[in-house]
């Protein structure tokens, strides 16, 4: 393993600048979240800590970028930032996100009040869920793992048509697997940033999706026509268990932050880092480091207790009346779910210890 550790004044500057106006800008925060941010450049704090990196694969490694401080990302003249008429995140379901519509329903509610905590301030709005059908995209099954794909560049320009007149942005979900192009074998997302769009997969966050006993693979494709979509009609949904609700949520948190112009964080551990495989994702915290905090918040202009309350209000508000499928998997036969926040709770603990700073 290897720790990326830069020294405290490389990240106090990442995270206040040297520039006047922007230091300014920084001590007129609230001293108690200026507290709280400058966790940043303390060795010993136990809020924020460095990256770790564990393999040659993992994302900075293989991917070299230039870090992004809060400097260069407020100067950025060409990152998009929320106006007064185009305040809100809209999500599209494409197909099915569980294997009851009601399941897919509550899923969706549940993303959409995770992100409207995340990105406290900004309106979410869930447009009507369509099937892969409306789309008129190319698919496949994939040549190794056997299951069905959606072409995700042909799903952009969709979404590009459908991008309402007072949208920040436009992402798709699904739980269908994506590919780019027919050289590539899959992709997790996708996103235009100059457009607003994006389409980000859930489909590999399944606890069985790397299994042998994966229920999705197919042997071949049957289909009659070009504008046979048919194969979609029944096609397998993972169980919506707590750990794959963590990782849809922190896959679309991730990359709507790259739609505000937040590029990959390498200052300290962060949802913002890159990752090139599931186990590097899942390393990554739920939360941005102070310096990408800053970023977004200079962006959204939200209070930082407020935030952090509304998370804790959402990891809390837990459903009682979700409709679930059985064991089987059948999409007809129903029993009753709650909102699956088992894996939110160390990161619950983790939001009140910042909170405990916030509120001193």
């Amino acid at each position: 393993m290897q720790t990326v550790q830069h020294p405290e004044h490389t990240l106090k500057t990442a995270l206040i600048s040297k520039n006047p106006e922007l230091v300014k800008q920084y001590e007129q925060l609230d001293p108690r979240e200026q507290r709280l941010l400058n966790e940043a450049f303390r060795p010993d704090s136990d809020l924020f800590g460095p990256i770790i990196l564990h393999s040659p694969s993992d994302w900075i490694i293989s991917h070299p970028e230039a870090p992004q401080d809060f400097e260069e990302f407020f100067s950025d003249l060409h990152r998009k930032s929320p106006s007064p008429g185009k305040q809100t995140v809209y999500i599209q379901c494409i197909g099915l996100l569980g294997n009851t519509r009601g399941i897919s329903e509550e899923y969706l509610k549940w993303l959409k009040g995770y992100c409207e905590a995340f990105f406290y301030g900004l309106k979410v709005r869930l447009l009507e869920p369509i099937p892969v059908s409306a789309t008129r995209c190319s698919f496949r099954i994939n040549d190794s793992t056997r299951n069905l794909q959606i072409h995700a560049g042909q799903i952009l320009t969709f979404l590009k048509k459908k991008k309402p007149e007072d949208a920040f942005c436009i992402v798709g979900i699904t739980m269908i697997d994506l590919y780019p192009r027919d050289s590539w074998n899959f992709v997790f997302g996708q996103a235009s940033l100059t457009e607003g769009v994006g389409i980000f997969s859930f489909a590999r966050y399944g606890t069985d999706f790397y299994s042998s006993q994966y229920q999705g693979k197919l042997r071949k494709l049957e289909r009659k026509s070009s504008s046979d979509y048919s194969v979609f009609d029944d096609y397998y949904l993972p169980e919506a268990t707590s750990v794959l609700l963590l990782r849809s949520c922190k896959t679309l948190t991730h990359e709507i932050g790259h739609i505000f112009g937040l590029r990959h964080c390498q200052w300290l551990a962060c949802l913002m880092q890159g990752s090139n495989h599931l186990e590097e994702a899942d390393r990554r915290p739920l939360d941005l480091c102070p310096i990408c905090l800053r970023k977004l918040q200079s962006a959204v202009g939200f209070g930082l207790r407020d935030r952090y309350k509304a998370l804790v209000r959402w990891i809390d508000a837990e459903s009682t009346d979700t409709p679930q499928v059985t064991p089987k998997h059948s999409r007809e036969e129903l029993v009753t779910l709650p909102k699956p926040v088992e894996a939110f709770k160390e990161w619950k603990e983790w939001i009140t210890r910042c909170l405990a700073v916030l509120q001193k």
